[in-house]
């Protein structure tokens, strides 16, 4: 009988695995803390739930390596690309999806499968007998993270990441936005347009950068000393980094053409992107941000066209803890000191939905 793989996480690298083993022939068990046990960005205790971003990135085979990795994924029979292509949205070139139904239809999947079993249940140690898989990404549990340390007898390594807010698509003014991809990508005319952009002058970026600058951010408390991952930096730190810093970043204005205005080209534009499938979500790309609640709604109201933005979910800062594989996993990835258990997504120090499900 072949023995049973028991996987602690229900995320994209847990789901993939549980699939991708089940394929073969080899019964899972999955055990998702989620519902009982939260952390602070996912919302549901649906599996595969989507939470930084609603993108796996560039969809492009030909020109980007994320691109490449879809296909080989696609190839494999990844169970998180089909879904992610059944509940895709407009976006350019990029792969976006629909998240809430994207993290059902995967959840159905895992449920539906007749070797699989999901077991609603928080682990807090690390098991000495059966084969496991540890796929609780960057926000695994207080009590597993300090079972893993003590295991290991070195400090995990750390970053703090953000997460971008969520707008209602009808509290944004058409007459100040308008939609386009940049430089007008993408083979539909739903492609082409599948990008919200709000346009700034000079003046009303200099006056945005300052208020970003000096609005109240939440603070590390003390003994915090993880950075940042440089590709999800919040808005404020770019802009700390000098004030141009964010026009060359996801404030760019170039491959854009205002349809108000086509005479005047922007000095900045703000761009969102649809969250769901309806229309009626829109996050803004790139703005992962730190600041506290009352200063995000009052300095994105700055935005030209979200001056009456109404928000289905301010963004938001929290810690990301990984092992340093590099020294703990060998090269099949199982923890050197407990053969029987692997590790698998971001907890291993990747970072993406797409890296961490391949």
């Amino acid at each position: 009988m072949t023995q049973r793989l028991n996987i602690i996480g229900g995320g994209m690298a847990g789901c993939e695995a549980a699939w991708q083993a089940a394929q073969l022939g080899v019964p899972v068990t999955i055990y998702e803390m989620r519902p009982k046990v939260e952390t602070f960005a996912h919302q549901t205790g649906d599996l595969g739930e989507m939470v930084c971003s609603n993108s796996f990135r560039s969809d492009d085979d030909e020109q980007n390596a994320v691109g490449l990795v879809h296909w080989e994924m696609r190839a494999a029979g990844s169970l998180i690309m089909a879904t992610a292509d059944k509940h895709r949205i407009p976006a350019g070139g990029a792969l976006a999806v629909d998240r809430e139904p994207y993290a059902k239809s995967i959840t159905a999947a895992i449920h539906a499968h007749p070797l699989i079993n999901v077991t609603y249940d928080e682990i807090t140690h690390l098991p000495d007998e059966g084969q496991w898989i540890v796929a609780t990404g960057p926000l695994t549990s207080g009590a597993l993270a300090e079972a893993i340390q003590a295991e290991t007898g070195s400090e995990a390594l750390a970053f703090f990441d953000a997460i971008a807010p969520i707008i209602y698509a009808d509290s944004i003014d058409m007459s100040r936005a308008w939609m386009q991809s940049r430089y007008d990508k993408g083979e539909t005319e739903e492609e082409r347009t599948a990008y919200l952009n709000c346009p700034m002058s000079k003046a009303q970026y200099e006056a945005f950068i300052d208020a970003l600058l000096e609005a109240e951010k939440t603070e590390f408390k003390p003994g915090e000393t993880a950075g940042y991952f440089d590709g999800c930096l919040p808005i404020e730190v770019m802009a700390e980094r000098g004030r141009e810093t964010l026009r060359f970043g996801p404030m760019k204005p170039v491959g854009l053409c205002n349809a108000h205005d086509p005479e005047n080209k922007p000095y900045a534009v703000v761009q969102l992107r649809r969250d769901n499938a309806l229309g009626t979500l829109f996050n803004i790309v790139g703005f992962q941000t730190k600041m506290k609640y009352g200063a995000q709604t009052r300095v994105l109201r700055m935005i030209p066209g979200l001056e009456e933005a109404e928000f289905a979910r301010l963004g938001g800062i929290h810690r990301n803890s990984f092992i340093n594989s590099p020294t703990l996993l060998t090269p099949q990835m199982q923890l050197k000191s407990k053969p029987n258990i692997r590790f698998a997504g971001q907890i291993t120090g990747v970072e993406g939905y797409v890296e961490s499900a391949a």
